[in-house]
């Protein structure tokens, strides 16, 4: 017994591929073994193979077993040795899951998903926008950057563990193939400068590195003061989210135009009513009126272009080639009768 428990343990401390290929080995031996040993009873290598499977794994389905002495001699060897061997081995993968998914949940795992949505900071208005994109497309792909120790997000997204400020947390995060990065302000930061101060440090990083590697990457940041977004004029951020002068700004309107905070949250949320969709411009439009009137028919309203709002004042001009229009309709007449960006 004691010779067996040491034997066992130095196995255990072998390295796992040592344990695959030895695994391997004893498998396909034992196979071969038994039907040169007992060819009437394992007429084929295949028949010893069954054998061995179900006895190594323990399940012993008793539907064929040795009936020879040298036969029954080398079962009780498998017997020893081979279910332990078996048993350090899946031993071993369970170990290997339980570690990768402790890995998973840690951020320490890079990400590998390409054109997905990198978001960076983890807050409510965080997983708030991840929940109304994933309600609209529950096939989106999500990756989430915040310096907490375990993923904070129950949805399905992929988590990383850093700083992302440094270049090697957002290679983790694959943003160089991402379709776009979105910087959430620190709720923890009191202070509305310093807060807009770290935002601006990300965005400059992942600027600097879509330079090195000559990659366009879409950034959307989140800032707490309008004035702050003229020190963000290096780092080429694409959109800006103003966060409290925005909601300050709505108050304004929902009190000047009684009603009005109704079709600004039904416009900014995809969980009921009509919403904002971004569709391909038909090769047939000529002109925003054409467009106009065929959005129109179909049950839409065309909204702007790009950052446009004001085509309805231009609409006989030509649409550009790579005009992003954007339409106001419900979720069935976007997806039945306009093409789908």
């Amino acid at each position: 017994m004691w010779i067996l428990q040491r034997f066992f343990k130095n196995v255990i401390k072998t390295n796992n591929f040592a344990i695959v290929l030895v695994s391997i080995l004893v498998i396909a031996g034992s196979s071969l073994t038994m039907h040169l040993l007992e060819p009437d009873t394992f007429p084929t290598v295949f028949e010893g193979l069954w054998w061995t499977m179900t006895t190594v794994t323990t399940v012993g389905y008793g539907d064929v077993s040795p009936t020879t002495v040298e036969g029954k001699t080398f079962a009780m060897f498998l017997f020893i040795f081979g279910i332990g061997l078996i048993g350090v081995l899946i031993g071993k993968v369970v170990n290997l899951l339980s570690l990768y998914s402790k890995w998973k949940g840690e951020g320490k795992l890079s990400s590998k998903k390409t054109n997905h949505l990198v978001f960076v900071g983890w807050t409510d208005k965080t997983e708030r926008a991840m929940a109304e994109i994933l309600e609209d497309n529950e096939n989106a792909q999500i990756v989430l950057i915040d310096s907490k120790k375990t993923n904070p997000c129950d949805l399905e997204v992929d988590y990383v563990q850093g700083d992302a400020s440094e270049d090697a947390i957002l290679l983790k995060a694959n943003v160089l193939e991402a379709k776009s990065v979105t910087i959430f302000s620190d709720d923890m930061i009191e202070d509305a400068s310093l807060s807009d101060g770290k935002t601006l440090l990300v965005a400059s990083s992942v600027e600097r590195l879509s330079k090195i590697h000559n990659r366009n990457i879409y950034t959307i940041v989140e800032i707490r003061k309008e004035k702050s977004i003229p020190n963000f004029s290096h780092a080429n951020v694409d959109e800006f989210v103003i966060s409290g002068e925005t909601a300050s700004r709505l108050l304004a309107k929902a009190t000047m135009y009684h009603g009005s905070s109704h079709l600004f949250r039904q416009l900014t949320s995809r969980m009921h009513g009509d919403n904002i969709y971004e569709i391909a411009a038909d090769p047939a439009w000529n002109t925003y009126r054409q467009a106009f009137h065929e959005i129109l028919d179909k049950g839409a309203t065309l909204l702007s272009s790009g950052k446009e709002l004001d085509i309805n004042r231009r609409l006989d001009e030509k649409i550009p080639n790579d005009a992003k229009l954007y339409i106001i309709c419900d979720k069935h007449t976007y997806e039945s009768k306009f093409k789908v960006v």
